[in-house]
């Protein structure tokens, strides 16, 4: 941004006058700066405006984040903003009211909007849409709902999540079937390499592959495309975890290619705890059988994936809340700031010796998820002293080939946040 777009962002984003003060009684003062910011950021590069704190600093308020904890574990599960809480709050009071009645006949009419509206941010259509829970409940969904039989192959990581590496071997000793693991060294920005470590594992018998879109342990972003590619050309169905990928970057569902996809909402939509979304490929719905059973499992209605009985109906409207605080704040510029805190602080450790960066800074294979390790030292040391020192919550990662701390940042972390994590890294790294 240049200082001329800078001072022009600034006055715009001044103080309101007096009459406008008066008129706005009605809307909390922090959503009145944040509406103001928004419109006058228009036009601004989202690239420019990703180190433009006065922007940001309107973002952060819409949060509620503990000011006595600086929270870099936003990898495991985000905090909605405070729009989001009040939806879901209002929604519970109002289901308590009669639960059977404004629970079932009520709420749930906005089940199909709310798929709509999913459909349209992912990039497919709204008969491809389920909403659940978590990405592991929709992925086990697809795990056990297909029909594979004693010697058919399935091709996954050992750096996939451990709910799905799990239920792949629970398949494989139920059903017979064999998984072939890749084993990934990362971080990568070799995009023949990680392509072809799943190219050359598939076989005549490889009916699936399982792709982890962005790897939870380390922000290693996958080329999913081209594999799923591959695996089509041999008539492989493609299985993609996204639950860290969706309104975490920009990209549409559609094109990634492949025939599943799941991802958990309270991560980087920022939905309510427990809200996620599933998507299954139009011409696959068929043939996938649900996990929990309804009439007809060979329904190609996208609804059969929804019979989880009674569940908690204020959460699952709220994800509307979500989609709109999402679609105001634009995946661009969600996208630029979140690469831009995660090479904030990595390029200010890269050289402090003993430092080890184990996420790539290019912004084609990483954002916000950033994974560091001290030479010598291990994981839960770092993870301890952080929080000790500084009261910053991250978590230590001791996963097959990747030894280090998941540091995550999110829209609402300040620089001064990471100045804070950046000292205590150096200081750590010194002792």
């Amino acid at each position: 941004m240049s200082s001329h777009d800078r001072r022009r962002f600034l006055r715009k984003v001044g103080t309101f006058s007096a009459t406008a003060f008066i008129t706005s009684f009605a809307t909390p003062a922090w959503s009145r700066n944040l509406e103001k910011a928004l419109h006058d950021a228009e036009g601004i590069d989202p690239g420019d405006l990703a180190s433009e704190e006065d922007f940001w600093y309107y973002i952060q308020q819409s949060f509620t984040v503990s000011p006595a904890l600086i929270n870099l574990n936003n990898g495991g599960v985000s905090p909605a903003p405070k729009t989001v809480q009040d939806a879901m709050k209002r929604y519970y009071d109002f289901s308590n009211e009669a639960p059977s009645y404004f629970m079932w006949r009520v709420l749930d009419q906005g089940r199909e909007p709310l798929r709509k509206n999913l459909a349209r941010v992912a990039g497919c259509t709204p008969d491809e849409v389920v909403i659940n829970r978590n990405s592991s409940e929709g992925l086990e969904t697809v795990i056990f709902g297909l029909t594979l039989k004693a010697g058919d192959e399935v091709v996954a990581a050992k750096q996939d999540y451990p709910n799905m590496i799990n239920a792949y071997k629970q398949r494989e000793q139920r059903d017979g079937i064999k998984i072939v693991w890749v084993n990934l060294e990362l971080p990568c920005e070799d995009e023949n390499y990680l392509v072809n470590q799943y190219v050359n594992a598939f076989t005549s018998k490889t009916k699936v592959v399982h792709i982890t879109h962005i790897i939870n342990w380390n922000g290693q972003i996958l080329p999913v495309k081209k594999i799923a590619d591959e695996a089509h050309r041999r008539g492989i169905e493609v299985v993609v975890d996204g639950a860290h990928s969706f309104a975490h970057f920009k990209f549409k569902i559609s094109e990634l290619g492949c025939d599943y996809f799941a991802s958990s909402l309270h991560k980087w939509l920022y939905a309510p705890i427990g809200s996620g979304m599933l998507f299954v490929k139009k011409d696959k719905i068929k043939n996938l059988f649900p996990l929990f059973a309804m009439g007809d499992p060979k329904s190609d209605d996208i609804r059969k994936f929804e019979a989880l009985g009674t569940r908690p109906f204020f959460i699952e409207q709220a994800i509307g809340k979500a989609l709109e605080f999402h679609e105001m704040i634009g995946i661009e510029r969600k996208e630029k700031r979140l690469h831009y805190l995660k090479n904030y602080w990595m390029e200010k450790v890269k050289d402090v010796p003993k430092v080890k960066l184990n996420t790539s800074l290019n912004p084609n294979w990483g954002c916000a998820i950033g994974n560091v390790g001290i030479e010598g030292r291990k994981p839960g040391e770092l993870d301890s002293f952080l929080f000790e020192k500084y009261k910053i919550h991250t978590v230590g990662i001791e996963w097959e080939n990747i030894h280090g701390v998941r540091i995550t940042p999110n829209v609402y972390t300040t620089l001064e946040n990471l100045d804070l994590l950046v000292e205590g890294i150096t200081k750590f790294a010194q002792s």
